[in-house]
């Protein structure tokens, strides 16, 4: 298979939505996540980088070796629907990850070109350190029927999609709620985190066709 030896690091990614395309594709996939890997413990020794901290033990992947680089770093310390936390708002602690992912980045750009790397976060704060994004969309745009502004940073392919309309819940009060966000709001508090987390699969398979 003509990608089999290009890995793709998706970072900090939790479920592997974004990647699952490459992997499909046969490009060789390391989701750099917990409770696998821990992001904030990656190691980089010369040409090696080496993924530890989770409940795999670790991970040697050569840089040479990296075609593209996918992250998405924790954005609850960015999101702007952060009002009524029990923690306070701690910007210094949510750039951990994302500098700890930025760092990989650049690792493995200084002495081998990558195909693409690209940082999501939903629209928020973030902007506030890392600028204007390139790009910022919702679902609905690539054919997932919800809203939910997401911003990317990075070099890579803007990919391109068909919009569809939003679907929505409605109530007596006269306000309305994604049905997605609706539907997963039903759940268990953990699974309708997971569920609001996960990369839009129409996004993804747009990207994918766009940086391959």
């Amino acid at each position: 298979m003509e990608n089999q030896n290009k890995v793709i690091l998706d970072l900090a990614d939790g479920t592997g939505a974004w990647s699952k395309d490459y992997e499909e594709a046969g490009y060789i996939v390391v989701n750099v996540t917990l409770p696998f890997y821990d992001v904030l413990k990656t190691e980089i020794r010369d040409e090696v980088i080496i993924f530890q901290g989770g409940n795999k033990g670790s991970f040697a992947v050569w840089i040479n070796d990296v075609y593209g680089i996918l992250a998405a770093p924790i954005c609850t310390m960015f999101s702007i629907a952060r009002t009524t936390a029990k923690t306070p708002r701690d910007f210094r602690e949510g750039m951990k990850l994302v500098i700890a992912c930025l760092n990989i980045i650049w690792e493995c750009r200084y002495d081998h070109k990558l195909a693409f790397w690209c940082l999501e976060n939903p629209k928020g704060y973030l902007r506030q350190f890392l600028g204007k994004p390139v790009f910022t969309f919702d679902p609905c745009d690539f054919g997932d029927p919800y809203t939910k502004r997401t911003d990317l940073w990075g070099y890579f392919n803007i990919p391109k999609g068909v919009r569809v309309e939003p679907e929505y819940v409605y109530f007596k009060s006269g306000k309305r709620m994604s049905k997605m966000m609706y539907e997963s709001s039903l759940r268990s508090k953990r699974k309708s985190k997971i569920l609001k987390s996960i990369t839009p699969p129409g996004f993804a398979k747009a990207f994918f066709e766009a940086n391959k």
